[in-house]
């Protein structure tokens, strides 16, 4: 029996898979479960329906889904499965036949104990784990970056900077000061710096949303805000020391 040849287009590989799935996913499952070689011939024998890409599809993808969810054991026992039904389609492109008139024959091959066949089930099982292992951390990386990234947008400031960012490259005199929340000791340090580099720090705190500039000065993340801030505070340090902190306020 030659298999049907007909060249599907994505999409209607996609509708098919869906389809099959929504209608034998409790057996695929069922399946999947299977250990016994004996077991396994039997319920392909009375679901030969199950003997084809849409299983063996299924199956890869429930594999990779148990990784991410750290079930390692149940994992490699769906693997094998898997690799079983992959098998028995392999079998039928060599010899071009209908996977579902073949699947007796695999089972008869590994049953038999065929040293070499045996080996390369056993080789082929141990990639595919390991191919399922690397597909699962690549998943949770991608989920891990994509969260970061969705948290870094979160604590971007006015001016558009991230603070965690702008706090890790100031000097270590002004993170000492937003450590310990002290408006006085930020605007004597700011006081002391070289003009040019404190006008710089003080422009990228006020974009990353570190320091707030008084209501004044708007919303502070417009061009020259940090300049304004640094002569502020230099001309309040110089006039009165104590009664700095009543406005600009620094973020913890």
């Amino acid at each position: 029996v030659k298999p049907e040849e007909k060249e599907e287009t994505e999409e209607q590989k996609e509708k098919k898979h869906k389809t099959f799935v929504e209608r034998y996913e409790k057996q695929i499952k069922h399946f999947g479960m299977l250990r016994r070689w004996d077991d396994s011939q039997k319920f392909l024998s009375d679901n030969p329906h199950l003997v084809c890409e849409e299983t063996a599809n299924y199956l890869v993808i429930w594999c990779i889904d148990l990784e991410v969810e750290e079930k390692h054991a149940l994992m490699e026992q769906v693997a094998h499965q898997t690799i079983v039904m992959q098998f028995i389609l392999e079998l039928a492109k060599s010899l071009q036949v209908d996977p579902r008139a073949c699947f007796r024959q695999f089972f008869t091959k590994i049953k038999t104990a065929d040293q070499q066949y045996l080996e390369g089930f056993t080789e082929e099982l141990e990639a595919f784990k390991e191919r399922v292992r690397g597909r699962a951390r690549a998943r949770l990386e991608k989920a891990l970056r994509e969260y970061e990234e969705e948290e870094r947008q979160k604590r971007l400031g006015p001016g558009g900077l991230d603070p965690v960012d702008v706090y890790e490259s100031l000097p270590a005199e002004l993170q000492k000061c937003f450590d310990v929340k002290d408006v006085q000791m930020l605007q004597d340090t700011i006081s002391k710096m070289d003009p040019t580099e404190a006008k710089y720090h003080m422009q990228r705190c006020i974009d990353s949303g570190l320091w707030v500039p008084n209501a004044k000065g708007g919303d502070g993340a417009e061009k020259g805000a940090g300049e304004a801030a640094y002569e502020e505070i230099r001309k309040e340090n110089q006039e009165s020391p104590k009664e700095n902190g009543a406005e600009d306020k620094p973020k913890p």
